[in-house]
């Protein structure tokens, strides 16, 4: 199973088969949590508390500039006004020869930067890494392959997928948030930096296109410009087989920048490639998506994703039920749980309200503090990877008496006993931007595993609890069963 690339989501797993809480989490992670890029807002509101310091200190600076400016205009426009004026003329020469000094060589606006430039970096190990900005770039990609969206439709802010000629919406923000030039260009970077034409090129498309409508303008914040685009585009569609779009972009490129000897020698280089090969004029390459060894069932995951849900519906199957269950438990007598049976091969179990609001804010609260990287086994270590992008924190039952309530609940539900070693700490997750943890098996199929060395044995059930809900996508996908389930809190 796989809980498929969401926009948030924060469940708790308890694997049925043990670790301390996690420590704090690294710089350079902050993508892989929704909770760290939520936290990823103050720093950037203390920030702006700089940049308003700043900018009325400038606006001071720049009023009394004015005022100068103004006063020394004014006697230029009479020209009536007479060097004859002994207190003119001596006003005359002291300003030329130390009021426009004082002017121009003014620390004023050079205090003012600094002030700005000691705050950053006083918030700077706070902020977010590179690697932070490639991981949300590689999850724009995923969503984009998961939900086949449309990658015009994210630059505007809208989620849409579209297969041909049909359009549909996935999601409607609450506020509508488009994408700038530079912020598409940086995507469609990462994706080139990696060797990736096939997401590279429509989004460095798209930053192409952004940039010819807002040409001349300049944004302090933008690292990139039109040329940098046209040049990284023409380049990709080159290493993908078209050499006739590099051509066309090359030549728009050297139009903005005449003088580049590289740009030149590279036109030069696709006229000669065309003319050898003049079918290249026309043929357009398929560029194809990148392929991902180590995930065979690809295209089933990414279909139960998109389906949002795709479990058989009761009355199809007559075997399917929903009951009050109380596993004749004397614990759940007068609380019985909602239970719905949604596939008997494997047994998959849905019991809806198993846990309140109030303590699913309760666990959320006491796992974000701990919450790290997570990570898989490989071999004798534990690594992070890109086919799982989360990050978990472990709790054991001292640290709240609710954990304790819990077990008791989960135990008197299941019949399972749900103490160490028989069972593992509750593992709590949270998915960040298109977090995902690609189709995999909970229980260890190697030897090696580490599991094989506690007193537990092997897992033998996963009992997996929705502490939120997600504003769209999200699911865990059943591969070979061929069903999902959709994220909607317990």
């Amino acid at each position: 199973m796989g809980p498929a690339a969401g926009l948030a989501a924060l469940l708790a797993v308890l694997a049925l088969g043990a670790g301390d809480p996690a420590g704090a989490a690294a710089r350079g992670d902050t993508f892989s949590a929704l909770t760290s890029v939520a936290r990823a807002l103050a720093p950037e509101r203390r920030l702006l508390g700089l940049l308003r310091r700043y900018l009325r200190g400038e606006e001071a600076r720049l009023r009394d500039l004015t005022r100068f400016y103004d006063k020394v205009l004014s006697l230029h426009e009479d020209s009536a006004t007479p060097v004859s004026n002994p207190l003119l003329a001596f006003t005359l020469i002291k300003r030329l020869q130390s009021d426009w000094r004082n002017v121009v060589h003014s620390l004023e606006a050079s205090e003012n930067i600094r002030a700005l430039k000691d705050g950053y970096e006083k918030v700077e190990q706070d902020l977010p890494a590179f690697e932070d900005v490639e991981g949300a770039a590689r999850a724009l990609m995923r969503l984009q392959d998961v939900y086949m969206l449309n990658v015009k439709g994210l630059a505007r802010g809208v989620f849409q997928r579209v297969v041909g000629s049909a359009v549909t919406d996935l999601y409607s923000p609450r506020r509508l948030f488009s994408l700038t030039a530079d912020d598409c260009f940086q995507v469609g970077k990462v994706a080139y930096d990696m060797g990736d034409y096939y997401h590279a090129i429509p989004w460095l498309e798209e930053a192409v296109s952004l940039f010819r409508g807002s040409y001349g303008e300049w944004k302090t914040e933008d690292e990139a410009s039109l040329e940098d685009a046209l040049d990284h585009l023409a380049f990709a569609y080159f290493q993908a087989g078209n050499v006739s779009c590099a051509l066309s972009l090359s030549r728009e490129f050297l139009l903005y920048s005449p003088d580049n000897k590289r740009m030149a020698r590279n036109v030069l280089k696709y006229e000669k490639l065309l003319a050898e090969s003049p079918n290249q004029v026309v043929a357009e390459a398929v560029i194809q998506r990148p392929n991902v060894p180590h995930l065979q069932t690809r295209d089933i995951y990414e279909g139960l994703c998109q389906t949002l849900g795709s479990q058989p519906t009761h009355y199809q199957i007559p075997s399917l039920y929903c009951s009050y269950e109380t596993n004749s438990s004397p614990y759940l007598l007068l609380q019985p749980v909602r239970k719905e049976v949604i596939h008997l091969e494997p047994y998959v179990v849905l019991f809806h309200d198993f846990v309140s609001d109030v303590e699913a804010q309760k666990i959320r609260g006491l796992a974000e503090p701990w919450l790290q990287r997570s990570v898989v086994a490989s071999g004798e270590k534990q690594l992070p990877v890109e086919y799982r992008i989360s990050k978990s924190a472990w709790l054991k039952d001292t640290v709240d008496p609710l954990l304790v309530t819990l077990d008791h609940r989960i135990g008197a539900l299941t019949g399972l006993d749900v103490q160490t070693p028989y069972a593992e700490y509750l593992q709590v997750v949270n998915y960040g931007i298109g977090g995902h943890y690609e189709p995999h098996f909970d229980h260890a199929t190697s030897p090696t595993s580490p599991l094989y060395r506690m007193k537990s044995g092997n897992r033998v059930a996963t009992f997996m609890i929705y502490l939120s809900s997600v504003e769209a996508g999200g699911a865990t996908a059943f591969i070979y069963a061929n069903f999902s389930v959709p994220v909607v809190k317990d």
